[in-house]
């Protein structure tokens, strides 16, 4: 086995004593500039890479992030995790992930889980979590919260307007002369899922039309869930032109689910989503969808936790509410 180069060795190669070394590694104060270049240059010749973790406990951090995603799989969860990861790597920090899979006692123990191991910030992505037991649970950590918002901490909140959202993809169907409009909503004990559906039962009333209990499906945010809620609602016997569903996998299982009953998207029954994901460009027929950026919420994320970390200032970005229009919907005469 390969010998672990110590600080002894770089210090007796490049004749310092070990304590000119560990001030060269950690840069704590100055140093000569030519014990500097030696140190350097011994640490060359015998390979040393220094162990970022031990250097940042040795200063009171752990250089790491503790991230907490609800569906590590989902593309939407994938994308916030791709933007954080993809932000973080010009730094010296690393990202910890752990998954909560929608489970509050999950989270929870993921969240000690992540503090336990000393992370200096934690990003947390979506989830369900009373807000009494979830800022109880961070402490005095950073934190920057992505697609939740608690009271409170609303400069730490990093989310897109979902009432807004919702009314704005309700209003461009009835835009188009819709006016059975079906929602097949998310988990109802997340906040994305009440404020989509608050927003798509505020565009139908602005209209003057009276929200239609028979016309909302729950679903749970997976393309299965999206297939069964189709079914459910064409079991009602209760006509609807067009859907908005509270995400684009929920909007992929409607295809399937219309696909097998011979009902054709967009000609019989019109959909929009919600998040736009890479895939839903290439759903059959490509799929409007109100544009959530994933990654780049990713990214601001990891920003600001490393702003919070760094004593800085911080301010979090609004993301505007944006309809990608494709294929799925059309204008019903």
């Amino acid at each position: 086995m390969k010998k672990k180069v110590t600080i002894q060795d770089i210090a007796r190669k490049a004749n310092v004593s070990k304590s000119t070394v560990s001030r060269v590694l950690n840069k704590t104060t100055p140093v000569e500039e030519n014990k500097r270049v030696a140190v350097e240059a011994a640490m060359k010749q015998l390979n040393y890479r220094p162990n970022a973790f031990a250097r940042g406990l040795a200063g009171g951090q752990s250089m790491t992030i503790g991230v907490v995603t609800q569906n590590i799989g989902s593309p939407f969860y994938d994308a916030v995790t791709q933007g954080v990861i993809s932000a973080l790597s010009a730094t010296e920090y690393s990202p910890i992930f752990v998954d909560g899979q929608w489970n509050r006692g999950i989270e929870a123990t993921a969240i000690r889980t992540l503090i336990n191991r000393q992370v200096d910030g934690l990003i947390l992505i979506g989830g369900n979590l009373p807000a009494a037991e979830l800022v109880t649970l961070i402490e005095s950590k950073p934190v920057v919260f992505v697609a939740q918002r608690l009271a409170g901490w609303e400069k730490c909140c990093l989310s897109v307007d979902n009432v807004e959202a919702g009314f704005r993809a309700t209003q461009f169907l009835l835009e188009l002369g819709h006016r059975e409009i079906a929602h097949i909503a998310g988990i109802m004990e997340h906040i994305d899922a009440i404020e989509r559906l608050e927003g798509y039962r505020k565009a139908l009333r602005q209209a003057g039309l009276t929200p239609d209990p028979k016309l909302l499906a729950e679903g749970n945010f997976s393309s299965q869930s999206g297939v069964l809620a189709v079914e459910s609602l064409l079991a009602r016997g209760v006509p609807f032109s067009a859907i908005f569903a509270a995400n684009d996998e929920m909007a992929c299982g409607a295809r399937l689910a219309f696909y097998r009953r011979g009902i054709r998207v967009p000609e019989d029954v019109s959909i929009i989503g919600f998040d736009n994901q890479p895939a839903s460009a290439f759903m059959t027929p490509p799929l409007t969808t109100v544009a959530q950026p994933s990654r780049e919420m990713g990214a601001a994320a990891a920003r600001g936790i490393l702003q919070q970390i760094a004593g800085e200032d911080f301010q979090l970005p609004n993301f505007p509410v944006q309809i990608v229009v494709r294929e799925s919907v059309i204008r019903r005469w």
